[in-house]
């Protein structure tokens, strides 16, 4: 299951989720406007459009005005400041935030209200509002899906635990757990792509630190190990594939190959791990995050053995060849 939200609404930008980023938000006017929708997690600072040059400005951006934005518009008349602020909402912003607690001019206020474009107010200076809202849109904007696996934080790496239901997943993570790793999330991931480039996975806030052991019941993770054992959220950089075991499949046996699992469009690096009775796969999960740490630091022991045994084979080929031209030389041979 994937859900992609294209907007979200300004007036869940000034819910409590901002102040929870450290973005405290008021609104000053334009209350009729909260359900505009955001589309973009880029913020729009005006630059040179109030002087007229629109040519940058997008839509279903939060258009932010710092000092210099609130300073000019002071600086005009009021015919003058009327006119640019029709404009500049001709572009379908969402909403306007001014940063650093500044007034805004009479005009402002009622070309807003008029407008029904919601006008929001923070006390955060201009660069670090800019990067906090950015950080809340990406995170509201994000691809997202709903996994059926397992979470783990082993080492400081994020491992996906995969399979299909009733194959372990659950009892692996606990035994990851009693070995000192922490718990993201169990049976259901939820997945979201952030910067084009890194999957981020969590738990849904009903189940978080709760664990399904079949023959046990549910288990609360925080409680029976302490706080330390669980995590609310984690970067996915390996995916763990546990299958049973098929006599007649050809499972990886040196590893030289790299496989991976696309989700959301990213590539994860992929273990297929087969489960059979008397292998103990938290360990054999534990090792495979430990080698893909190792091999994160460009240190591939598989490829590095190949490559001893290719060197090994070169040497000992010329050495061989090296004994035969000696013979022939002894027998009375030409060179």
């Amino acid at each position: 299951m994937v859900a992609n939200p294209s907007a979200v609404t300004v007036g869940s930008l000034l819910g409590a989720r901002s102040d929870a980023f450290g973005l405290p938000l008021e609104l000053l006017a334009g209350g009729e406007g909260l359900d505009r929708p955001i589309t973009s997690p880029h913020i729009q600072k005006t630059g040179l459009a109030l002087a007229g040059f629109h040519e940058y400005l997008k839509p279903g951006r939060v258009l932010i005005f710092g000092e210099s934005e609130i300073r000019y518009l002071q600086s005009l008349d009021r015919a003058a400041c009327v006119e640019t602020l029709r404009l500049s909402f001709e572009h379908g912003f969402p909403c306007i935030v001014i940063t650093g607690r500044l007034d805004p001019p009479a005009a402002l206020v009622v070309a807003a209200e008029e407008a029904q474009l919601p006008l929001l107010r923070t006390s955060i200076a201009t660069p670090t509002a800019i990067a906090k809202l950015s950080s809340i849109l990406e995170d509201s904007l994000a691809d997202r899906t709903v996994m059926h696996a397992v979470l783990m934080d082993i080492l400081g790496l994020g491992v996906l635990i995969a399979g299909e239901s009733g194959i372990g997943k659950s009892e692996c993570a606990l035994d990851l757990i009693v070995r000192g790793h922490r718990l993201v999330a169990d049976d259901a991931v939820e997945l979201r792509r952030r910067q084009e480039t890194m999957l981020i996975g969590s738990c849904p806030e009903l189940t978080r630190h709760h664990m399904e052991l079949r023959g046990l019941g549910v288990i609360n993770i925080k409680e029976l190990f302490g706080i330390a054992s669980t995590r609310s959220s984690k970067r996915v950089e390996l995916v763990v594939q546990l299958e049973r075991w098929d006599p007649a499949c050809e499972y990886e046996r040196l590893g030289l190959d790299d496989s991976f699992h696309e989700v959301l469009g990213l590539r994860v690096p992929l273990i297929r791990m087969p489960v059979a009775p008397g292998r103990s796969v938290a360990i054999l999960v534990e090792v495979a995050a430990r080698n893909q740490l190792l091999r994160a630091r460009g240190q591939h022991a598989a490829r590095e053995l190949a490559e001893r045994l290719a060197r090994r084979l070169r040497d000992g080929h010329a050495a061989s060849g090296a004994v035969e031209d000696d013979d022939e030389l002894e027998a009375g041979g030409e060179r």
